[in-house]
């Protein structure tokens, strides 16, 4: 009987130590972390033909900043990206001409601080501003139409189109284009308006009027006929009484 009962006490411990393990080993996996905001360099680098692009957000480190405001914006992003053979249809040394500030404003030209789905072409209101700052005439212009499936970009130098797009995760948008989006405050600025002309001095006519006698030329004339005439008067007179 003792042994039957400690046999039974030793299955009932194996058995309940299967079941923990059992228990155990059903247990879900912990999730993945999150993973961190879309690297828009990683995106063009898997699409290809993007290299002089990747190159210019890399150098002028707009990479960076889009990462932290993809980061820290509720906005989104939309980016126009320009195909290696659009920097090809660029003057000779287009790139090489450009200031710091200038390369930094022409990748900013190509971003939109907005995310921007195709339909929203549709209803966008024109000047579209960028991130390179003012969008008002002469400065940086872009404006954007749609005839039927197709988006149309213009600046004033540059007239191109959505080829593709990209990608999309309804936080940022990356669209293809095939031409380098040229802003005219860098491609074609306007001459700085010329400068007033100095005011003419009033102070040397006023001198002029103050330094002239209050008699005039004619008026002595007019004095000495008058004194002639009264001394012949008299002399008139004093023939008269002679007489």
């Amino acid at each position: 009987m003792r042994q039957q009962y400690v046999f039974t006490t030793l299955t009932l411990l194996i058995l309940f130590s299967l079941s923990c393990s059992t228990t155990l080993a059903q247990a879900p996996a912990l999730a993945p972390a999150p993973s961190g905001p879309t690297n828009v360099t990683k995106i063009l680098e898997k699409a290809g033909q993007f290299t002089l692009f990747i190159r210019l957000l890399k150098s002028t480190q707009v990479a960076n900043q889009l990462l932290g405001q993809l980061n820290n914006s509720n906005n989104g992003m939309t980016v126009f990206a320009p195909t290696d053979n659009a920097f090809s249809s660029l003057k000779s040394g287009t790139l090489n001409s450009l200031t710091d500030e200038q390369k930094v404003q022409l990748v900013q030209f190509h971003i939109v601080p907005t995310y921007l789905t195709s339909s929203q072409f549709q209803t966008i209101s024109n000047p579209l501003r960028t991130q390179a700052g003012d969008s008002g005439d002469g400065k940086f212009p872009l404006n954007i139409t749609t005839s039927g499936n197709s988006v149309n970009i213009t600046t004033g130098l540059t007239n191109t189109s959505v080829s593709g797009t990209i990608y999309t995760d309804g936080q940022l948008a990356v669209y293809q284009i095939d031409q380098v989006l040229q802003p005219l405050q860098i491609f074609a600025p306007r001459p700085p308006a010329p400068a007033p002309a100095p005011a003419k001095s009033k102070n040397k006519k006023a001198t002029t009027v103050a330094d002239s006698p209050d008699v005039t030329p004619a008026d002595n004339s007019k004095a000495a006929t008058l004194q002639n005439v009264g001394l012949f008067g008299v002399a008139a007179l004093v023939i008269a009484l002679s007489l």
